[in-house]
């Protein structure tokens, strides 16, 4: 048997983060037993779907790089297909013409209300055999009205329902649309699924479907129901807990193999092991071992794992989506070192991408005044003269390296009687405009000479003008 495992989003919208989840436990089951994976864009939803958030799943896909075997399948291309099994139930008799109309509907769930019963369709139209005027019907299956059905899911052990407790479900609407649960049946089959894992919120539509498969003589796939994620305050995730759209992870900085790690760990573990190559995760994953119990997110683990993929990155693997944030404030890359040197001198501070291109405008735009608590502080008269004598050594530099221009500083350093740090941090503040920076040595190299001496200039007529008005 080849596994097959498939991702069925309902294009209404962006790619959800429990989405993403959802997506990497199959794609890993898949990946693990030399499957396939498929990707399937559940779009019968006529008046919510739309080809804004078809763009959005496929791009949130491509973005965490869960990579998806073959064409990714369109339900609306399979109408004839749902209409072709409709029409083989209602030849058998196991699905119905019901002309119920909406007041007639909700009259008797009211009426079921009422009596303290769970409001369900009662199967008054299943042995009707003439069509009623002005009505155009709904098409309904006919559950069985005996017995019980156990659904064997992989991860919550045998659950069962009986039967008595489901009612006639639509799989056919009156405008001729199929319904979801009819379907995802029919498409599971035809794709040859054999593991169907999705949020536990399907649980109870799972006993619908298989009777629809058995009616069929479909064979029934594996089933895993995943408990959803939590916000930390125990209620479901939503906007409130932070962001739940795949891309505005992206948008924020965050790697993409860091926010797979922290999903993995959403509900699965190895131990204690937090970080995992998708290597490990593949060799590592099983189904059976997903926690029955729900997560809750943790916006800061995950800033941890994210710094930590940063902190054992490289600027040749994020130098693009570092430009990306770069450019985002605005910022031309080309007025400044290439974005995946800056990269490697700032990746032991930065949590996220978007965090670092905004510690480093310095590097790629000039500024007219300095920060007045740093210049303050550490641009004062004392230091002028060094500061004069630091800049014409570093203008006569022809070797513009962190190592000469260390070199440089503490030979001026030496000659004026000061400690390193006496020189370096008025050398910093010059270089940034502020305090905050890589290694100082770094920091000058990356500026690059020319900016250098401007701001050396800017700081000097800062130091007098200070002399003037004391």
């Amino acid at each position: 048997m080849t596994v097959r495992t498939r991702f069925a989003p309902s294009p209404t919208g962006y790619l959800h983060i429990g989405g993403v989840r959802t997506a990497l436990f199959c794609w890993l089951y898949a990946r693990k037993h030399g499957g396939e994976f498929l990707l399937r864009v559940e779009d019968t939803d006529r008046e919510r779907s739309t080809q804004e958030s078809v763009d959005a799943i496929l791009n949130g896909m491509d973005w965490v790089e869960l990579d998806y075997d073959g064409e990714a399948v369109f339900q609306s291309d399979r109408f004839d297909r749902y209409r072709e099994v409709a029409d083989q139930l209602l030849e058998s008799g196991q699905a119905y013409h019901c002309y119920c109309t909406k007041e007639e509907l909700d009259e008797m769930r009211a009426e079921q209300t009422a009596k303290g019963e769970n409001p369900r369709y009662d199967g008054r139209c299943r042995s009707r055999t003439e069509a009623r005027e002005g009505v155009e019907p709904v098409l309904r299956f006919k559950t069985p009205v005996d017995g019980s059905v156990t659904v064997n899911d992989l991860i919550r052990g045998d659950v069962t329902f009986e039967n008595a407790q489901l009612d006639d479900l639509v799989i056919i609407r009156s405008d001729g649309w199929p319904t979801y649960h009819f379907s995802v049946v029919i498409d599971d089959h035809d794709m040859g699924i054999t593991h169907v894992f999705r949020g536990d919120d399907h649980l109870n539509n799972t006993p619908r479907q298989i009777h629809i498969l058995e009616a069929l003589g479909f064979e029934r796939p594996a089933y895993a129901h995943m408990p959803m994620i939590l916000g930390e305050d125990g209620s479901r995730l939503s906007k409130r807990h932070g962001a739940v759209n795949v891309m505005n992870y992206k948008d924020d900085g965050y790697l993409p193999d860091a926010l797979i790690n922290y999903l993995v760990r959403l509900g699965w573990s190895h131990g204690d092991d937090e970080i995992f190559t998708r290597e490990q995760m593949t060799e590592l994953f099983d189904i059976a071992d997903v926690n029955a119990s729900a997560s809750k997110f943790n916006a800061e683990k995950l800033e941890w794992v994210n710094q930590q993929y940063i902190i054992n990155g490289t600027g040749a693997d994020n130098a693009v989506a570092l430009t990306e944030q770069l450019e985002a404030l605005g910022l031309n890359v080309a007025d400044g070192p290439d974005p995946a040197v800056a990269y490697d001198a700032f990746k032991e501070r930065a949590v996220t991408l978007k965090a670092m291109a905004e510690s480093m405008v310095w590097l790629y735009s000039d500024f007219d005044q300095f920060d007045e608590g740093a210049a303050k502080k550490h641009l004062r008269p004392v230091v002028k003269e060094p500061l004069m004598k630091l800049r014409d050594a570093l203008a006569a530099l022809d070797d513009w390296s962190a190592a000469a221009i260390h070199e440089t500083v503490q030979n001026v350093a030496d000659e004026c009687e000061l400690k390193f740090g006496k020189l370096g941090m008025p050398l910093r503040v010059i270089a940034t405009g502020a305090g905050v920076s890589p290694a100082i040595d770094v920091t000058v190299e990356l500026v690059g000479k020319d900016r250098m001496m401007q701001r050396f200039d800017l700081a000097l007529a800062y130091i007098e003008a200070r002399e003037a008005a004391a």
